[in-house]
């Protein structure tokens, strides 16, 4: 017999049955007046997700990172200067790509497990009075290390210094699963991908673009073909669309919406808890330095000296069956993290919690079995769900 054990990375997540079948659809000639309802649906969902009052959704078949190279190519030029944290593995990345693009990355280093330094943004930012930065990125959700960073923040921080850089953010693993507020944020360009709060497939790059990036788009002139908003935006699909995937978005968009945007943000605070109340009965710390800073869509856990949390992955996909996310970067083999976000329940929450009690007694880390489950229990009963809408 086989087994279809609930996935515990931070993407991609657990597909709900409804989604999955809205995604299983038969061909459909995207030429046709068939298409665009079903296009406009999942735009106008997305739109709602972002708390965006103006601009546009644009939809890529692509990932995140195509969503990255998008918000970047399509509003800056050659020898433009950014700025940017370093403080995990999807941060680095993403400067890496502006490097790559031959951009002027102003880098400020941080220790993974740190948030953006919104403070020394501010500083750099009230002294560039010639205006020459003309992006700060800012990574909403730090996959790797479990950390979130405060957006609003950034933003207030650029208004004090009444500078016009666009605001760019990463919420590949935050939007549609912890609270996100584009047009109140004053965010430019949100970038995400279908595969994790909205709880689908692959291969969907979501990027959210507010009139003023619509207006940098013009006059940008880094290169840009496959990724070009104009294209996007005059001829809606210029390439092949993934129909299944964007009719599965706006069943997506539906389902969420339906749960209510607070209840959606409220499950994933409460599942994120109860592993962290877990985390503290097994005598170990997450990745994250504060608990202003925990994430409500993965947790890193920081493993004792001499435990190597990639090897413990393994073991528990060999043995049970059951996937975690390994470490990244500075963090890998010292940490091990748990993914809580998208389709997932509390019950769901404490098999992921039990397993990984299991693979770390293996392992020889010094856990009771029961202890984390047991107190996650107590953190779930004590702190009930709102009711929500059943998925089919």
């Amino acid at each position: 017999m086989s087994s279809q054990n609930p996935v515990f990375i931070p993407g991609p997540t657990n597909i709900p049955e409804s989604i999955r079948r809205a995604c299983d659809i038969p061909t459909m000639d995207h030429r046709s007046a068939a298409f665009p309802p079903l296009f406009e649906r999942a735009k106008t969902g997305v739109a709602e997700v972002l708390k965006m009052d103006a601009g546009e959704v644009i939809l890529f078949p692509a990932s995140g990172t195509g969503g990255w190279e998008a918000a970047v190519t399509n509003t800056l030029s050659p020898g433009d200067k950014v700025l940017a944290a370093r403080h995990g593995m999807f941060s680095l990345k993403w400067i890496d790509l502006c490097q790559r693009h031959g951009l002027d990355v102003e880098v400020v280093e941080c220790p993974w497990g740190e948030g953006a330094p919104v403070d020394r943004f501010a500083e750099i930012l009230a002294a560039d009075t010639g205006h020459q930065i003309k992006a700060v990125l800012v990574t909403h959700n730090e996959t790797a290390t479990g950390v979130v960073s405060d957006v609003a923040a950034v933003r207030a921080a650029l208004d004090a210094a009444g500078h016009p850089a666009l605001l760019m953010v990463d919420g590949v693993s935050s939007i549609a699963s912890m609270d996100f507020r584009m047009t109140e944020w004053g965010v430019d360009l949100a970038v995400t991908g279908s595969q994790k709060g909205f709880m689908l497939p692959v291969g969907l790059a979501i990027v959210g673009v507010s009139p003023k990036a619509l207006a940098a788009m013009e006059t940008a002139k880094l290169s840009r073909c496959f990724f070009d908003f104009r294209d996007m935006l005059k001829l809606g699909t210029p390439y092949t669309p993934a129909v299944g995937l964007i009719n599965g978005l706006g069943a997506s968009c539906d389902m969420l919406l339906a749960e209510g945007l607070d209840n959606v943000f409220a499950r994933h605070h409460r599942i994120a808890e109860g592993v962290r109340a877990a985390v503290a009965a097994w005598g170990l710390r997450p990745c994250a330095v504060s608990p202003a800073l925990y994430s409500d869509t993965v947790t890193a856990i920081v493993l004792p000296e001499g435990v190597d949390g990639n090897a413990l992955v393994r073991h528990a996909a060999d043995a049970y069956h059951v996937a975690f996310g390994a470490g990244l970067g500075e963090v890998a083999g010292k940490v091990f993290r748990i993914g809580h976000l998208g389709m997932l329940t509390d019950v769901m929450a404490l098999s992921g919690i039990a397993t990984a009690e299991m693979a770390m007694a293996d392992m020889g880390v010094p856990v009771t079995l029961g202890s984390g489950v047991a107190a996650a229990q107590d953190y779930y009963r004590t702190n009930k769900a709102a009711p929500v809408q059943a998925a089919a």
